[in-house]
Parts: structure tokens; C-alpha cells; sequence
């Protein structure tokens, strides 16, 4: 099994098989699979990590697929229930774009129009059918009245949809969640969400690496998979990758219980879990993967995370919550930097789209959006005028950000 990590150090990939021995490492074995993931990442991307400065905007939380684990869909006649108008997306870029965000993360539940009425008609006064037409002309708005950078999660979409939404995105997401087909059975996590089925969100990340999107996608670990499933959804995203190399970033997330939710009783994915999930990641995926977790879903350990194996920490806002994660805020960005300097790395803020992919901008930018792209980027493909954060005053004391504009 050392081998392996030995293979590691060179650049070998481990095997499905190779991986699933890794997995069943514990006590010093685990130590130096977590050891020489952070070396592997060490060797390709040095002692550097990363944050993208933006704002969130739950663009709708109406959504037609009811998730065992989620807070964030709402139906039209619950409390908070809410799709945002134009006018309020532009109030609350703006106000991003003054505190020094530059990304723009527009988050939205799957297809409401399919079962809401009240949905379809807000749409109709605006005069679109599909909320995935609301969203492309909510992207456009923001690049052409802020300049900032839209990056959607938008959900399971075809070839058509992504290819609109390429025009008016730097980068967009689809999270994998996961491969395993349990999840789907009656009481599960994904339990009567069409969605949420993996061969249909395959194919979504399939299609954007044929259109050559740059790409974000994750698992969510904690809603009841196996280390093996772990392993293949891990595994499905390389394989995908490797055909297409669109996949700018890999999200390892944890699952979180909240009271409302049906999976309140469900025990939180552990720090232990987290970290062992991220080192495997590291060297399945190799050391030129972004990797990123989440910090404000481990308020208290997440610096542990650097020592697994990842370079990024996600989106941050000084403005807006994580609308999907409402009880967790973000860290005051003197802390995140601190924590990091801590644990040896220096914080530097990014755009949405990395800066691998800014360098290859004519094969995975639209050119419509590579001057946008250009003015806010540095010469490292990083955010301009990175410095030393100083740009970001509002991170520096508050965690506890208040949004105008998106009251239900």
C-alpha cells in the first residue's frame, strides 16, 4: 500500500483499485496518505491558497426537487420563499462590487416552473418561460451594468442551456454530490429528486467539458455513502477531466444536520471524515487539481484542512450568507488569513475562473467576456492588486453579514 504513495510522490494516479486500498487506511498508514497528499499539492501549486471574494445570490430558492439535507428550496407559500428581480440582483452587486467582491455566484433551485404556477407566472411578466432564461438575462445585467463576473449553479442543464449560459458566464458549477444510485431509494438523501440522479448530472458535466466551460464540481460527503462510492464519484469527475480538462475546481463538502430538515436526526459528516475524504482526493485528482472545503461549515478546525491536501477555500463575501448553509457563517477574512499564515500559506484572493484557464482563454472563455476578465485580473491570473488583502476592509471584523434587497 506505501507504494502507493510512493507512486504518488512521482505523478502516478492511482487506479480504482489502488484507490479503494488508500481508503482503508487508519492510524499511521492514514497519517502518511494525509502526509504525502499534502506534499503532492505542495509540489504543484507551492504554499499558496486561495478565496474568491464574491457575492451570493439565491437568484430563486423555488425549486422542484425536495433533498433530504436541504434548507434551501422553498415552496411559493412558505416563509422566505423568494425569486429576486433584477433591480434587487443589481442593488446588491453594486454594493458587492464596492467592498471588493469580484465574483458574482448565482445559486437557484432546479426547474420550478415545471411545478409551480406561481413561478411560471413570474416569468411570463418578464417574458421568459424557463428560469434558466431569467438566469442568462440576470447574468448579462450584472457583466453589463457592474462588470463583475457571474458564475452560475444552476443544475442539471443540456447542451443548449450551457451553451447560452457560456456567453454570459466566466465559469459555472454543478456539484456531483455523488454517484451512488442508494441515495435515490425512498428515505434517502436524493429520495424524490429527479435531479439529483447521477447518470443525469454526468451528463451535465460531460456536455460543459464538450463546450469547453470551465467547471466546478464536488461530492458532499455525510448523506449516507460509502468510503467506495467516495471513491468512484471521485474517480467519475478524473475520468471526466481527463477527457475534456474543463474541471477548474473539486469541492469536498460536508454535510451539516439542521432542525427543519428531513435528515435533522443524521450525524454530521466528521472533521476526521473531511480530512482523510481530501487527502484521497488530492491524489486521485493530482496535484494540478484545485481542490477546495468549505471553512465556515468547520468553524473550528477547518486549518486542518491544509494540512489534507487543499489550495482554496471557496467563495467569501463580506455581503451576503450562505444561503444554502444560513447557520454557518463565513470567517472574517483576518481570521481565515491568520489561520492560514499559521499553518505556513499565504491568503490571496482569486476570480472565479482560475488562473490555468484565464491563460487558455480563447478555447474556455466566450471573447464577449475576455476584456471583463482582463481588468480584474493580475499578471498571475490572480485578482488585481492582491497585495496584502488590504482591498477587502469589511472582511477584516464582521462574519455576520446582512444582505438589503433579499427579504422574503
Amino acid at each position: 500500500m506505501l507504494q502507493i504513495l510512493k507512486d504518488s510522490l512521482q505523478g502516478k494516479l492511482p487506479n480504482r483499485t489502488e484507490a479503494h486500498h488508500l481508503a482503508a487506511f487508519n492510524g499511521d498508514e492514514l497519517q502518511a496518505l494525509i502526509t504525502t497528499a499534502a506534499q503532492v499539492r505542495d509540489n504543484h501549486k507551492g504554499r499558496v491558497v486561495t478565496f474568491s471574494p464574491k457575492v451570493f445570490l439565491p437568484l430563486t430558492n423555488l425549486c422542484r426537487d425536495f433533498c433530504g439535507y436541504c434548507t434551501f428550496r422553498k415552496a411559493p407559500d412558505e416563509p422566505g420563499a423568494k425569486t429576486m428581480t433584477l433591480d434587487e440582483v443589481l442593488r446588491v452587486v453594486l454594493q458587492g462590487k464596492l467592498l471588493g467582491c469580484t465574483e458574482v455566484l448565482f445559486s437557484l433551485g432546479d426547474k420550478p416552473e415545471a411545478i409551480y404556477p406561481e413561478m411560471k407566472e413570474f416569468l411570463a411578466e418578464r417574458g421568459h418561460q424557463r428560469t434558466l432564461d431569467y438566469l442568462r438575462e440576470a447574468c448579462r445585467a450584472v457583466l453589463e451594468e457592474t462588470e463583475m463576473l457571474p458564475h452560475s449553479n444552476p443544475g442539471v442543464m443540456g447542451k443548449g442551456d450551457l451553451q447560452k449560459l457560456k456567453e454570459v458566464n466566466v465559469s459555472m458549477g454543478l456539484m456531483l454530490e455523488s454517484v451512488s444510485e442508494r441515495l435515490l431509494r425512498p428515505g434517502a438523501a436524493h429520495d424524490n429528486a429527479p435531479d439529483k440522479k447521477p447518470a443525469a448530472r454526468l451528463k451535465t458535466l460531460e456536455e460543459a467539458g464538450k463546450l469547453a466551460i470551465p467547471f466546478t464540481t464536488g461530492i458532499l460527503i455525510g448523506i449516507g455513502e460509502n468510503w467506495q462510492e467516495r471513491i468512484d464519484s471521485l474517480l467519475a469527475i478524473r475520468d471526466l477531466h481527463d477527457h475534456y480538462g474543463h474541471v477548474q475546481e473539486v469541492i469536498v463538502q460536508n454535510f451539516r444536520a439542521k432542525p427543519t430538515i428531513p435528515m435533522r436526526t443524521h450525524p454530521d459528516a466528521s472533521r476526521d471524515d473531511m480530512v482523510k475524504t481530501i487527502a484521497l482526493a488530492r491524489l486521485i485528482l493530482g496535484g494540478e487539481m484545485n481542490i477546495q472545503a468549505p471553512p465556515n461549515l468547520t468553524p473550528d478546525g477547518y486549518e486542518l484542512y491544509l494540512d489534507a491536501g487543499i489550495n482554496d477555500w471557496g467563495g467569501v463575501s463580506p455581503l451576503t450568507p450562505d444561503f444554502i448553509n444560513p447557520e454557518a457563517p463565513w470567517p472574517a477574512l483576518r481570521l481565515l488569513q491568520e489561520k492560514s499564515a499559521q499553518a505556513g500559506f499565504d491568503l490571496r484572493a482569486r476570480l472565479p475562473i482560475y488562473p490555468e484557464f484565464i491563460r487558455r482563454a480563447e478555447k474556455f472563455l466566450a471573447p464577449s467576456l475576455i476584456p471583463y476578465v482582463e481588468q480584474l485580473c493580475g499578471a498571475d491570473g490572480l485578482a488585481r492588486s492582491n497585495g496584502p488583502l488590504t482591498k477587502f476592509p469589511s472582511f477584516y471584523n464582521s462574519n455576520t453579514p446582512s444582505t438589503p434587497g433579499l427579504s422574503g
